[in-house]
């Protein structure tokens, strides 16, 4: 969890254009700066227990990661429509591998359940997306990597605590400094841990003394997972949600994500299940609509915010939903994505939220972020020029705004 870069099957997700060979003056005057860095992080990270051989096992012959700065950097412009994020997610080789895995490790997948109160559908589903069930873990060494990350200062803070964290993990005996890989962003295992998540988090269900979660076995990453989600808030027996059918009158004013409402106001508001039936009354509900009018619609409980926690992404919590319902062998989504209909990338996102403040529809900043405070004054924008006011940013309706 954290990770920057998810594991897609058949490739990893974290390729970028090779760069230029950096001149030999700038590598020696970044290498300075390093050593620089790292004599003052010893400093501070012996402040925090860390004892003098451990630092220097888990630091000796580290140096900034070229790579990791690169990918660090290569934040993408351009975001996938949620279908597209979906084909890949929930594809049916990751339903296959998951059923196989859910399949074969039954017993012990069955346990940590009995043990955590979390689905174990659900965990499988976390592992076959973080790591397409253990097969793509990332080989990056840990200190290398949050080291750079750390050097490079944008993230400093972030980074020596979980660099620091790493060290702990080697100091308490749970593995070796010279195993401690994982992404190019410092999360591990098979579930993918940063290492202070790994404190708080980590369980030692085979009870062999350690909690190995880099292990072949993933046992111990999974019941970590389960504890995870558990110390989460996760509600045993709640789905994440379930896909729903709105009445062709909805009032699309009631589907602010920021509200849950019980089972009986939606039912007064006209949604059914998907096949026209009566709701199951599974405690609070939002509404997600993940494109707007003319595509699924879903009511989502308190666990799906739960999955967020995991990753705080609505298009990750859904793969997750999704992928778990598949394995244990029920349907996908059924509405039909309307695949014409584009997202805007985050330069188009920003233009419009500024323009839409600027015509009095106020979104709080322009960060090309498209969160409540947006898709409140897009509904506003929607109703005043009386469109269907589902706060969805387009590209048609970006070129809407752009016509004033």
């Amino acid at each position: 969890m954290g990770d920057e870069a998810r594991a897609q099957e058949g490739a990893v997700a974290t390729s970028a254009p090779p760069q230029p060979r950096e001149p030999h003056a700038d590598r020696q005057a970044r290498a300075l700066a390093f050593s620089e860095w790292q004599a003052g992080f010893r400093t501070r990270a012996l402040g925090e227990g860390i004892r003098p051989e451990i630092f220097d096992s888990v630091m000796t012959g580290v140096t900034p990661s070229s790579r990791v700065r690169e990918l660090d950097g290569a934040q993408p412009e351009f975001v996938r429509p949620v279908w597209q994020y979906l084909d890949s997610a929930v594809s049916e080789t990751r339903v296959a591998n998951g059923r196989s895995a859910y399949s074969r490790l039954r017993p012990t997948l069955t346990a940590i359940e009995e043990r955590y109160g979390t689905d174990a559908q659900i965990v499988t589903a976390v592992w076959g997306l973080e790591t397409a069930y253990g097969s793509v873990r990332g080989d990056f060494p840990v200190a290398q990597s949050l080291a750079t990350l750390a050097h490079d200062g944008r993230r400093r803070d972030w980074a020596e605590r979980e660099l620091i964290g790493a060290m702990r993990i080697v100091q308490d005996g749970d593995v070796r400094a010279g195993s401690l890989v994982g992404s190019w962003a410092g999360a591990m295992g098979h579930t993918q841990f940063m290492p202070t998540s790994y404190h708080r988090f980590a369980q030692d269900f085979d009870g062999d003394g350690q909690r190995n979660i880099w292990s072949e076995d993933p046992t111990d990453a999974l019941a970590s997972t389960a504890h995870y989600l558990a110390e989460n808030g996760w509600t045993p027996g709640q789905p994440w949600g379930i896909e729903v059918r709105l009445p062709d009158s909805f009032d699309w004013l009631l589907s602010d994500r920021s509200q849950t409402h019980p089972a009986s106001f939606w039912t007064q508001a006209g949604v059914t299940t998907f096949d026209g039936g009566q709701l199951p009354d599974h405690g609070p509900a939002r509404l997600l609509a993940p494109v707007g009018a003319g595509g699924p619609a879903f009511l989502t409980y308190e666990n799906f915010e739960v999955i967020k926690t995991y990753n705080n992404s609505t298009s990750y919590a859904l793969a997750i939903g999704l992928l778990g319902d598949r394995i244990e062998g029920r349907t996908g989504v059924r509405a039909t994505w309307p695949r014409d209909r584009l997202p805007l990338s985050r330069s188009d996102s920003r233009e419009l939220q500024e323009r839409l403040t600027a015509m009095g529809y106020d979104t709080q900043g322009a960060d090309g972020r498209i969160g409540p405070n947006t898709e409140r004054a897009i509904r506003q924008f929607q109703v005043d020029r009386g469109l269907t006011p589902d706060g969805t940013a387009t590209d048609r309706l970006l070129a809407l705004v752009r016509q004033g």
